[in-house]
């Protein structure tokens, strides 16, 4: 077995007690390595929960980029909205609109294991949610919201007359088996029990995208090297607020002052991380099927593929 692959299995043996079944790539220059259990394989399907965000992000790079919309745009000029909210504001968490909308988060917490907890969050109900939201001054403080990220699918997808997930792959042409529809591997609950899927309807921006490793990882990999995003991913990376003194946000992705970019995702039934480093062109996409955290797996991973290259 190669270094590269010793690496990744020792990442999946360390994943393995705690999930019911996990897949993981390590990118390290020209070179991936792919390892799953449980059965799952390089084209086993997850939900990918909050790493949708990043493809959001990038999809709205690439229309920038295209000369079609502005990054300081208001959201007015695609859905009624507050006034002062821009789709940058949207990308980096800074509109001042909540993290989910009005009247979901009580319902979170009453009733955390609520099956399919987005799936009436279709347009019209956003809108209406909206209307009844005063948000803090936007572009002042990092404020992560679901709600801001899920608007900013549905802005662009407004915008070209598209569905989220035709978007997405019209803008990332690369993908073959990431949308918001179709069959996943069964989810679990941090118990490992099965649970429901869930849908986001049109807050699918925000967490809707079900995907592969070998999707999620060309998608990382498109971050380091040369490519049709190249000139999306300078934008979206160069776009800088910061979070606390030891993190930015970017368009999307979070930086860490050590330069490791990232974002996880979490859904009733499945955990997700992608991360890279681009200086060292060195990538990490752990899915699982398990709602546990494999953060600190990837991260450990990460730096360890980092620090050799």
């Amino acid at each position: 077995m190669s270094d590269l692959g010793e690496l990744t299995h020792q990442a999946v043996k360390q994943l393995e007690p705690h999930h019911h079944g996990v897949v993981v790539a390590a990118l390290d220059g020209d070179a991936t390595e792919i390892q799953g259990t449980a059965g799952h394989d390089a084209g086993a399907r997850f939900e990918i929960g909050s790493v949708s965000k990043v493809f959001t992000a990038i999809v709205l790079a690439r229309l920038v980029d295209a000369g079609q919309v502005r990054l300081d745009q208001p959201l007015r000029d695609f859905l009624p909205a507050p006034e002062g909210i821009t789709l940058r504001h949207l990308a980096q968490h800074t509109s001042g609109l909540p993290r989910l909308p009005k009247g979901m988060m009580l319902r979170a917490l009453l009733r955390p294991n609520t099956p399919d907890p987005y799936r009436h969050c279709t347009a019209d109900f956003l809108i209406a949610n909206l209307a009844r939201i005063s948000p803090a001054p936007p572009g002042r403080r990092f404020r992560y919201s679901n709600l801001g990220a899920g608007l900013l699918g549905l802005a662009l997808s407004r915008h070209t007359g598209l569905t989220y997930p035709e978007l997405v792959n019209r803008e990332i042409h690369f993908l073959r088996g990431t949308d918001t529809a179709g069959p996943t591997v069964q989810g679990h609950d941090a118990r490992r029990r099965p649970v429901a899927p869930w849908h986001l309807a049109d807050l699918a921006g925000a967490g809707g995208l079900r995907s592969t490793v070998t999707d999620v990882a060309a998608f990382v990999r498109a971050h380091f090297d040369d490519g049709p995003l190249t000139p999306a991913v300078r934008l979206a990376l160069a776009a800088e607020h910061r979070m606390n003194p030891f993190m930015t946000v970017r368009l999307g992705w979070m930086r860490t002052a050590q330069g490791q970019i990232f974002h996880n995702g979490q859904t009733g039934g499945f955990y997700s991380f992608a991360g890279f480093d681009p200086e060292k062109r060195t990538g990490v996409v752990i899915l699982s099927d398990t709602v546990r955290s494999t953060d600190r797996i990837a991260m450990e991973l990460l730096k360890n593929l980092s620090s050799r290259a």
